[in-house]
């Protein structure tokens, strides 16, 4: 007998466009193998996440970067065809800030945790951020955000090249316009760049101390914060791929106690009042070696499945759960278990397993996401590849002396 109650069907939400993201089959996945009717709200018809058994319906998502009464209506829609209510499980920044401003309005149709609705924005910008980490003493990186084109450039100078630049809301950046999310810029030049393009990326462009990788460097917490706010499921991890190589995207994860890292997200959390599922990016800082928080996610990371306790449990059980007023068991974590992305580590998922382990797309009880995976894949590169080779223009070859190809956990050019 699952422990969920299986008559509370989960919606997940998806507003970004990306077709790889394996979070939301994990998500997919560990709902449905415990008995709940999972509906989809996402754009899944290149994705390999739509073959899932699992998935009971697929929904059309809201378009990126559309109004919040927009992405109400579009859940209203599904609410008129789902039995009521739902936990409502956001799976991108986009659809979590929506989420936690439409919270009051989508009730009593959807459950969602309790907590000021603007908090997940604040948390999930970039730039307040910064402010947020100041006022509670947790570490992170020094930020600046530049007022014109030259205090950009002014600013990267100040703070030491290399320095990373980020787009304070990268969920409002518009796909297609060629602009990462964040970047590593090597001079000035770039910033200033940049920042010249700020109304393009209808946000503001932020810039930060650049703390180098290196090994043991990365971690993540994940979490969930119950109703009286105390950490629950999740636990911290390291990072020890990374796609792209170096920095970016974890490619290859292992579960590793790190009381100090916990201890920042437990103090974080609890300071700012956060009810839900939380994911934080650290990096330490090779010289000081204190750990510095780079990132703050309101909603599941996408490797959130390496934190399966011996009871099964995980942030996206323990979220349905807790919001069905449900008790969440109570397992025992599992250090030293290993999450792999196949597409990004095909020769670490290939290597025969030391301990325990779950792959992203591969499964025995779900067999045709993975089958999917590899054609998707390929003509994904392909299709890229193409686009580079049509979009490179001899003019261009400057930059690359000023950008930098490497991304820290939040550096990523979609949403992951």
């Amino acid at each position: 007998m699952s422990l969920l109650d299986e008559r509370v069907p989960a919606v997940l939400l998806r507003i970004d466009r990306n077709p790889f993201h394996h979070g939301t089959l994990g998500a997919v996945r560990s709902l449905g193998r415990a008995g709940v009717e999972v509906h989809l709200v996402a754009d899944c018809a290149e994705s390999p996440v739509r073959r899932s058994r699992y998935v009971h319906r697929i929904h059309p998502p809201p378009a990126p970067g559309t109004s919040p009464g927009e992405i109400a209506a579009a859940l209203r829609r599904v609410a008129a065809r789902v039995a009521l209510p739902a936990v409502l499980i956001p799976m991108d920044d986009a659809s979590a800030v929506a989420a936690g401003r439409l919270r009051e309005e989508l009730a009593p149709a959807y459950l969602l945790p309790q907590q000021p609705g603007a908090l997940p924005g604040r948390v999930a910008d970039k730039a307040e951020l910064a402010g947020v980490c100041a006022a509670a003493g947790i570490p992170h990186p020094v930020t600046l955000v530049p007022d014109s084109a030259e205090d950009a450039a002014a600013a990267a100078r100040r703070l030491g090249l290399p320095v990373v630049a980020k787009w304070s809301r990268p969920w409002l950046v518009p796909a297609g316009i060629g602009l990462r999310s964040t970047v590593v810029v090597n001079s000035a030049r770039p910033a200033r760049e940049l920042y010249l393009r700020s109304t393009e990326a209808r946000c503001s462009l932020l810039l930060q101390t650049y703390l180098p990788p290196g090994r043991d460097r990365d971690w993540f917490v994940h979490g969930y914060a119950d109703r009286s706010g105390a950490v629950r499921a999740g636990g911290p991890g390291r990072k020890q791929l990374a796609w792209p190589r170096g920095a970016g995207l974890t490619a290859v994860g292992r579960w590793t106690p790190n009381p100090q890292v916990q201890a920042l997200a437990e103090r974080l959390t609890g300071e700012l009042g956060y009810r839900g599922i939380f994911d934080l990016d650290f990096r330490r800082c090779g010289s000081t070696g204190r750990y510095h928080l780079l990132d703050f996610n309101p909603r599941p990371g996408a490797q959130f499945r390496l934190f399966a306790d011996s009871a099964g449990l995980d942030v996206v059980r323990a979220l349905h759960l807790d919001l069905t007023h449900r008790p969440l068991p109570d397992g025992v974590p599992l250090p030293g278990r290993e999450f792999v992305v196949e597409n990004y580590a095909p020769l670490h998922a290939l290597r025969r397993a030391s301990g325990e382990r779950e792959l992203a797309w591969h499964a025995p009880d779900d067999r045709a996401p993975g089958r999917a995976l590899w054609t998707l894949w390929g003509r994904h590169v392909a299709d890229r590849l193409a686009g580079r080779l049509r979009q490179h223009r001899p003019a261009a070859r400057h930059l690359t002396d000023d950008f930098s190809d490497g991304f820290s956990d939040d550096q990523k050019a979609s949403s992951c």
